[in-house]
């Protein structure tokens, strides 16, 4: 079936944006084509630095035949209503049908070629392309990343007739700019497209430029016994700036080998885009670099080393130069200088957030590790863990803030445990980051996160579903990994109501705030605007709520169902640890068959207690446990099971609670099968429904069931 090939070329595409713009062409067109009923058999999108490309198999010459049935108004409708009705279906009255006392009307549209449809799709894609930053140029009214200079669109072999602002479509495209035949050349498919481009030094497919840098530098370093620090993210970018990449190694002066490995890669990395190169045997750094350079050079790439070399060396001298005046100033005498640093306007400057960290680490500490030279170290670390935002080298640098605390704090001598919270109290800053487990660490993580989920909570400052400019989901996942991490028994309704109050004391004696409702102090002079934080009641629920959903994420990440979240969370329970062991215990339990058939008996328990409720209250008290047969059975059972069930919770062990559920298997199946519920006799009828009222209760000590779907 006929192909179509479409390629918008243009000046360099930021490679920040070529991915996004893959998949915004691919997306665009998969709508617009199946909108007019045509459904390609494979489509693919590729981007790089100068071209965007789609290639869609397996169309339809032309749009099928479309045939309509339309709903109009009853028969015996206003004229008014009718007429519009006609206008707006293009028929006369007497073509409209009538059926169960309503008009329809039967409307056919032929197909049209494919070709016509094509030029519409493209003309409507390259309009309103959503680049995230575009531009007109010279006279053209036409807005796109870069200056558009040629389109290219074939279908079945044949030049698609269309002109978008003066770019008309042809067969034309190009090659790479230098090492290319400098001659534009003729293609009407995509394999000749594919090979016309190779054989002009352009990788079409970006995942193919990536798996040859890697290869050619993994190759440089092996050639010399290094080894490559792998980068995916410049990896990404760097193949995205390169139509024929070509990676070539430099040297780099030796004596900055004696700055910290971070700065030398975040040089290397934010400024000149290069990999670092290490010893594979100890881990440190080699004093080379790889480049990726845009062609194949005849002497090899020396010449390009070289420059690259020199621009490294300044680079690293500024480096050098913040490093040796950071360490002038001891990190304690840089936080005078946060009291002029504005954390936000709300929430004041970032001083006034270093104490309420501080505050909050020493009520932190003992759920970590309970001693009292883990809660002294822990506010020690805390009171200097955003010294270093005030250093020249995190002002330039900015990725680099905590790390560079830990290096300036190790050389002050101060206690390893401080030197690693100033260091780690950012992580986890993604889902694959290390998380912190030493106490001192994991305690300055958790007051730095905790502050920062409360305090914008307290002020409505909540993510919503595509905006999340403090990271609050990012800081919420940190607070749960790292409490998973460490097994803290940490109340979280506690540990808001602790930053909330710290947060609300502050703003009060600034006099930024009112405080909570009602709570003001009429007194106070005002110093700055005024305020009004929310109430602490809202805020532990919206926040504990956002936590949950965090949590079901990352189970849901880990295979777990979310619904097995809510029916613990259901229970009112506020510790992760507790929260995610009771999960594991209710997955492993609902996945035998005594849980599968236990939780059909507690369902339909439930069902029978409502359709009872409609009616009246439900009958209160104890069940009668010398009943006769199953139902008997059954209240000894669930009275057996409440007691050892209460021995294991408080033992915290769930296996052993949900092995106590699993006993109530067969006494419920066979209550439900030899006994009816709704007996003609009403003391029968009340004690079974006591009966069922005590199954579902008991059962709701371990996990709320009636969240759990299935």
């Amino acid at each position: 079936m006929p192909q179509l090939l479409l390629e918008l070329f243009s000046e360099e595409i930021p490679a920040r944006m070529q991915a996004g713009a893959a998949r915004d062409l691919e997306r665009l067109a998969r709508e617009k084509l199946a909108a007019e009923g045509l459904l390609p058999e494979a489509l693919k999108t590729f981007a790089g630095p100068r071209r965007l490309t789609l290639v869609a198999e397996g169309l339809a010459a032309s749009q099928p035949d479309r045939h309509e049935e339309r709903k109009g108004p009853r028969v015996g409708a206003p004229d008014q209503a009718i007429d519009g009705f006609l206008r707006s279906t293009g028929l006369t009255r007497d073509q409209l049908t009538e059926r169960d006392g309503v008009y329809f009307a039967h409307l056919h549209k032929a197909g049209r070629p494919t070709a016509e449809i094509i030029a519409e799709m493209v003309d409507g894609i390259v309009r309103g392309f959503p680049w995230p930053k575009s531009m007109v140029s010279g006279t053209s009214k036409l807005r796109w990343v870069r200056p558009l200079q040629r389109i290219l669109c074939v279908f079945d072999g044949q030049v698609v007739p269309f002109e978008i602002d003066g770019h008309v479509a042809g067969d034309l495209t190009e090659g790479h700019r230098f090492m290319g035949s400098g001659q534009a050349f003729h293609v009407r498919d995509f394999d000749a497209y594919a090979d016309g481009l190779a054989r002009n030094f352009v990788v079409l497919d970006p995942e193919e430029r990536k798996e040859r840098i890697l290869d050619a530098a993994r190759t440089l370093c092996f050639a010399r016994n290094f080894e490559l620090v792998e980068d995916e993210g410049l990896l990404d970018e760097v193949s995205g700036l390169a139509e024929w990449p070509t990676p070539v190694m430099g040297d780099m002066d030796p004596a900055f080998l004696d700055l910290p490995p971070e700065v030398i890669r975040t040089s290397m990395r934010v400024h000149q885009r290069f990999f670092a190169v290490r010893d594979p045997m100890t881990g440190f750094l080699v004093p080379h670099f790889i480049t990726v350079a845009n062609i194949e050079a005849t002497d090899g790439g020396k010449l390009i080393a070289s420059g690259n070399a020199r621009v490294l060396s300044a680079r690293l001298s500024d480096a050098r130069f913040f490093w040796n005046e950071d360490l002038r100033v001891r990190l304690e005498d840089r936080l005078e200088k946060l009291k002029g640093v504005t954390f936000h306007a709300k929430l004041g400057t970032m001083y006034e957030r270093i104490e309420r960290i501080v505050a909050l680490a020493g009520e932190l500490a003992p759920f970590v590790r309970d001693d009292e030279a883990t809660k002294a170290l822990a506010q020690q670390a805390a009171l200097l863990c955003k010294a270093d935002l005030t250093s020249g080298m995190v002002g330039e640098f900015p990725e680099l803030q905590g790390i560079m605390g830990g290096y300036y704090a190790e050389k002050q001598g101060l206690e390893p445990e401080i030197v690693d919270a100033i260091r780690w109290h950012y992580k986890p800053q993604g889902p694959n980051d290390d998380v912190p487990v030493q106490a001192v660490a994991a305690t300055v993580a958790l007051a730095d996160k905790l502050d920062t989920l409360v305090s914008f909570f307290a002020i409505d400052e909540k993510p919503t579903g595509s905006r999340d400019p403090y990271a609050l989901r990012r800081a919420a996942l940190g607070v749960i990994r790292i409490l998973l991490g460490t097994r803290a028994r940490l109340g979280l309704r506690q540990a808001i109501h602790v930053v909330y109050e710290q947060v609300r004391l502050q703003n009060l004696q600034s006099g930024r705030a009112l405080g909570e409702i009602g709570q003001g102090d009429p007194t106070k002079e005002p110093i700055g605007p005024q305020i009004q934080l929310q109430m602490l009641e809202p805020v532990q629920r919206d926040l504990s709520q956002f936590l949950a959903d965090r949590l079901k994420v990352l189970l849901r990440e880990q295979g777990e169902r979310h619904d097995l979240v809510d029916a613990v969370f259901a229970l009112g329970d506020d510790d992760i640890v507790r929260i995610v062991s009771k999960v594991n215990a209710l997955s492993g339990f609902l996945g035998t068959e005594d849980g599968k058939n236990l939780l059909a008996g507690y369902k339909r328990a439930v069902n029978i207690l409502k359709a009872e409720e409609k009616k009246g209250p439900l009958p209160s008290g104890e069940p009668n446990a010398s009943a006769p047969g199953e139902e008997g059975a059954l209240t000894n059972a669930v009275g057996h099971m409440q007691v050892e069930v209460g021995k294991a919770l408080d033992k915290e062990d769930y296996a052993a609670a949900m092995g106590e559920l699993a006993k109530l298997r067969e006494p419920v199946d066979a209550f439900f099968d030899k006994v009816l519920v709704n007996s003609d006799v009403a003391a029968e009828r009340e004690n079974r429904l006591r009966l069922l009222v005590k199954v579902r209760d008991a059962m709701g000590r371990v996990a709320d069931f009636s969240q759990i779907t299935g």
